[in-house]
């Protein structure tokens, strides 16, 4: 793949080989909800992704507000189109910059095997979770219809450390 790419949008939930590579080498995205009236509310998470659903848990780091009250949750009950951005950026050097934007319609696991399996997952992709009582804790599981990314999402040997499930 050239240094940078030419925009490409798809108005389907698959990803390409190239974005499903460069999703599994970032470790955090960035999940932006509206509320009601669109007020627009954007936090950095901890994702996986399986078979065209992204997935994220409600962890134990300090927040200000219960899992339930969470402002990201409260949106998504109300408004569940959401989008996350996850993107790579090198100060260094720019023809490395590129980013994936997934868009879909959100909804919140609260038990059940595919809460389940998504925190199973959440749990193999990143070791901090293992310590953390997150079984009963939500899950926000997004259904992916459209995809769209930008720039260089080459995947370099330093960068595939994870081999997760994607």
């Amino acid at each position: 793949m050239g240094a940078i790419d030419s925009h490409r949008a798809a108005d389907l939930h698959v990803l390409s080989d190239h974005e499903r590579r460069f999703l599994l080498t970032r470790r955090v995205g960035h999940l932006a909800t509206a509320d009601s009236r669109a007020i627009p509310h954007v936090v950095p998470v901890c994702f996986t992704i399986s078979q065209g659903t992204l997935y994220i848990t409600i962890d134990e780091k300090p927040k200000r507000v219960a899992g339930p009250a969470l402002k990201r949750v409260r949106n998504i009950e109300h408004n569940p189109v959401v989008a996350i951005v996850v993107d790579r950026y090198d100060d260094k050097d720019w023809t490395r910059l590129g980013w994936v934007m997934l868009r879909g319609r959100a909804e919140i696991l609260r038990a059940g095997t595919e809460h389940d399996r998504a925190q199973e997952l959440l749990r193999s992709r990143y070791s901090q979770l293992a310590a953390m009582q997150i079984a009963e804790r939500p899950v926000i599981a997004v259904r992916l219809e459209r995809v769209t990314s930008w720039g260089n999402l080459s995947v370099g040997a330093e960068e595939a450390d994870y081999d997760g499930q994607a």
